[in-house]
């Protein structure tokens, strides 16, 4: 069931997930396009997050590309969900939703951070959907598993994140209060922390606390993330073209974690941003579209 706003080249669309949560989903270009490019994005962002990327990329592809964007459940003008439902699972299940209600075959699959792990889940469960309909993948600074022993990901498994686990199921609204307090008591902070690097450890906590995601979406999957394995998916995605690409000073999910994905995946590109955190879709918006566009037309 979808409802549809047109405007020019731009649609509004709402897609129903399996469980009956909306996500709300954007699609940019001629329905008529060859190829349309679906865009998965990470833990506490939303469409808007591919904005500098999109613009980019439509200058090098112009009309031969059609792009979806969709925003995650709990996540921009998407529907809110039940607290157990917040898994790299779910919303692997979520991303097959959309492609069958507005993705036009063949479609190249790009996903930054937690979209990435997205695509991987999806990719797991329809492995018979790679090849057929999906012709192509993007992993932007993301990983299949691993995410507790490197970078900031050694922390999902401390006991202060266990602590704010518990105290989000007791009082999400007094959590909740606490994280917007904390957002704009830190906004000097985190601007100060931004010129030592956008995505030192203490810039890194400031984005989160300034995010408009629920404390209850953010405390769901990053429980999700500690029990990551999405390794399976690897075999299935081996006979397509791929990019993965990563910023070399991430502390998030480390260029590491990203060269062990690549070599996995037999028809990979492995690209390094050198100076890009977390961030790169945004930091280095123009080095990422060629890298794309470079992996359009290797599945072109």
């Amino acid at each position: 069931m979808t409802t549809i706003r047109s405007t020019r080249l731009v649609r509004r669309v709402t897609v129903l997930a399996d469980d009956g949560v909306p996500l709300a989903v954007r699609e940019v270009g001629a329905a008529t396009a060859p190829l349309t490019v679906v865009f998965v994005h990470g833990h506490c962002n939303h469409t808007e997050s591919w904005s500098p990327l999109r613009d980019s990329l439509l200058r090098l592809t112009g009309s031969s590309v059609r792009m979806v964007f969709f925003d995650h459940r709990g996540h921009g003008r998407s529907g809110g969900a039940p607290a157990e439902t917040y898994t790299v699972e779910q919303v692997g299940r979520d991303l097959g939703a959309v492609l069958r209600a507005v993705a036009s075959e063949p479609v190249v699959l790009v996903g930054h951070s937690m979209g990435g792990m997205a695509i991987l889940s999806y990719a797991r469960q329809h492995p018979h959907e790679i090849g057929r309909r999906v012709a192509g993948i993007g992993l932007i600074a993301t990983a299949a598993g691993d995410l507790h022993r490197s970078g900031l990901g050694r922390y999902l498994r401390s006991p202060a994140v266990e602590l704010f686990h518990r105290a989000v199921t007791r009082a999400p609204r007094i959590m909740q209060r606490a994280i917007r307090f904390g957002g704009r008591m830190g906004g000097p902070l985190a601007r100060a922390a931004d010129r030592r690097g956008p995505d030192s450890r203490f810039a890194a906590l400031m984005k989160v606390l300034h995010s408009d995601t629920s404390v209850v979406t953010m405390a769901g999957f990053l429980r999700s993330f500690a029990a990551l394995d999405e390794s399976a998916a690897l075999t299935v995605l081996a006979a397509v073209p791929a990019l993965v690409l990563c910023g070399s000073t991430d502390e998030w999910t480390p260029f590491e974690l990203s060269a062990g994905l690549a070599s996995r995946l037999p028809l990979a590109e492995l690209v390094r941003v050198d100076g890009a955190g977390h961030s790169v879709i945004a930091e280095r918006a123009e080095e990422v579209a060629h890298a794309l566009a470079a992996l359009l037309r290797r599945v072109g």
